[in-house]
């Protein structure tokens, strides 16, 4: 992908391409060449600091629709006090490689994918100046054909009533993509703050950056399964207790979607199936009874093909929505899975469910597309 491309950001984010063959990608020598690499690029002028603090505004723009972001800091004692809310668990080791990155390179290179409760008056600022004002950047990417706008927020006046309206209007926020960056981010304000005998609050590191999309322009994509075998059961003896869970119809060779909550699809052995899940299998009042993910997780994950931790069992692989359903047909025609599963998207709306009372998704579960881009704002923490 860099290659040719001197100024991609990969030779930052992704260092080992500039390193010998075979270089360890997590050895101090890749983290060494991030660092000096990120210093050229601000040395040669790609990277320029910008004079004073200000807002961003990032669009993105898929299928046809567009979805409009601010970047700007988030802060991590938010973080630490359930002020930035959080819908997945993290873990340990994914965290510390993130935190190793950022702290030799002293900046917050990639962003993370917040959003919030829509407000109003922040709509119309946002809409206010991306049709008056021309783009800093506006692009397609040439891998996915995603577009991507970008607007520095330049009037002063405008950027202290956006801080004011997020602390006045926005109570919490939710981390839609990037729990192990913003989980990092957060560990290193903390450490810095601990070894910083003069800490005042207002210092770099109490801060990382985030793009916050308004909730109501978010679209979570399908993430769905794919299992490599029965569980010593033949394909009658499956089909006959996952009727027992839903109501089953054989929809034949056409790809069949879900088209509601409740609603599954299943493939296997060259057909779509038709799932409905029974009442009995899901509660529709607790945030995580309601969701999809646990109904069939328990009760065909578990309680049929025995599969009991998504996180560690190989016998099982997630597949983005992104990829179609023909991906699903694929992998069970001709890479060794056995049956696949598409669920119906999860909403917003049961996101923030989640995170508003404490709960913990089921693992893959949410897909959000398309992806930020690195590099159009980097946040040096010093």
């Amino acid at each position: 992908m860099a290659e040719g491309k001197e100024r991609s950001l990969l030779h930052i984010t992704r260092a080992e391409i500039d390193c010998p063959p075979g270089t360890d990608i997590h050895s101090e020598t890749v983290y060494e060449k991030a660092g000096e690499n990120f210093r050229m690029f601000q040395e040669k002028g790609w990277l320029v600091q910008d004079d004073e603090p200000k807002y961003y505004i990032y669009a993105q723009t898929m299928d046809g629709r567009t979805q409009y972001g601010i970047v700007g800091g988030a802060s991590c004692d938010d973080y630490h006090d359930g002020i930035i809310k959080k819908h997945e668990l993290t873990r340990p080791d994914k965290e510390e490689d993130r935190m190793i990155l950022t702290n030799y390179l002293n900046a917050n290179i990639e962003p993370v994918f917040f959003s919030y409760k829509a407000v109003s008056e922040i709509d119309e600022i946002v809409e206010s100046i991306v049709e008056n004002e021309a783009p800093e950047y506006d692009f397609v990417a040439e891998e996915d054909g995603f577009g991507h706008t970008f607007w520095p927020v330049n009037d002063p006046a405008t950027n202290k009533r956006l801080e004011k309206l997020f602390a006045s209007e926005v109570p919490y926020t939710y981390v839609a993509d990037g729990h192990h960056r913003t989980a990092a981010a957060a560990r290193i304000g903390l450490e810095r703050k601990q070894q910083n005998p003069n800490h005042t609050g207002n210092e770099e590191y109490n801060f990382f950056m985030a793009v916050h999309f308004p909730d109501d322009q978010l679209h979570i994509i399908d993430y769905n399964r794919v299992i490599k075998d029965l569980n010593g059961l033949s394909e009658e003896e499956f089909l006959s207790r996952v009727e027992k869970v839903f109501e089953v119809e054989k929809m034949g060779e056409g790809e069949y979607r879900p088209e509601k909550l409740h609603e599954f699809s299943m493939y296997l052995s060259g057909n779509w199936y038709k799932l409905n899940a029974k009442e009995g299998t899901y509660d529709d009042n607790d945030p995580i009874g309601v969701l999809d993910v646990t109904i069939l997780s328990k009760h065909v994950l578990d309680d049929i093909l025995g599969i009991k931790d998504l996180r560690t069992c190989t016998r099982i692989d997630f597949v983005g929505g992104i990829r179609g359903l023909g991906e699903l047909k694929h992998r069970v025609d001709n890479e060794g899975m056995k049956v696949a599963f598409a669920l119906y998207p999860v909403s917003m709306q049961q996101l923030i469910d989640i995170a508003d009372t404490g709960n913990i998704m089921p693992p893959k579960t949410t897909w959000f597309e398309p992806k930020l881009r690195s590099g159009l704002v980097i946040h040096k923490l010093d």
